[in-house]
């Protein structure tokens, strides 16, 4: 019996605001591995393209983590909790009905979200395993849908420039007129930004 491996990726580790995404995705044998890559190799074309292929193909999920989550019990333990929820959420696609016995997880990263299969970190894994490969491309469109959202209802920190990474841009809108609604607060170089302005 072949194994089935889960990749999974998270996005949104560094930026200063907004959620961080996670997918979990399983790729079928005949899937076209060609089309992938480490998502920050990827054109956004070629992301959004490979994105679609991935849905139609695979089994996956996303799961996310929020702002307010990430200041709560810090960024590491929100990005495993995003790739915990990613995880559960593939198997409430309709296509499965939970994780079966002969499946193991490979996570891009030094740290294994808390999830009911095997699972092995690989630092680097999102250029070297397809699955995981596909992972970090969901998680990467996603975010950034997310982010240019919020875009459209707090324009003035140009999200869907940035992302919420901590450009010099998004540092001097912080500055002057203070933080979003989705700010990450916790972060140490970031919050004293809004106790010195």
């Amino acid at each position: 019996m072949t194994c089935l491996v889960c990749g999974i990726d998270e996005a949104g580790r560094g930026p200063l605001a907004g959620p961080v995404l996670a997918a979990a995705v399983i790729l079928p044998a005949d899937f076209p591995a060609d089309i992938l890559n480490d998502s920050k190799k990827l054109s956004e074309k070629k992301r959004l393209m490979a994105e679609q292929v991935i849905k139609a193909k695979a089994l996956w999920g996303i799961g996310s983590a929020s702002p307010a989550e990430i200041d709560e019990i810090n960024i590491l333990r929100a990005s495993l909790l995003a790739m915990k929820r990613a995880f559960e959420a593939m198997f409430r696609q309709g296509r499965a009905g939970g994780p079966p016995a002969d499946i193991t997880a490979l996570v891009d990263g030094l740290y294994c979200p808390d999830i009911s299969v095997p699972c092995r970190a690989v630092p680097k894994a999102d250029g070297l395993f397809p699955p995981v490969m596909a992972a970090s491309i969901l998680a990467k469109c996603e975010r950034d849908r997310i982010m240019t959202a919020y875009a459209a209802l707090y324009p003035a920190y140009g999200y869907e420039k940035h992302k919420g990474y901590p450009t010099a841009a998004h540092r001097e809108i912080c500055r002057r007129i203070g933080p979003s609604p989705v700010q990450r607060m916790s972060f140490a170089y970031h919050s004293s930004m809004f106790r010195n302005a």
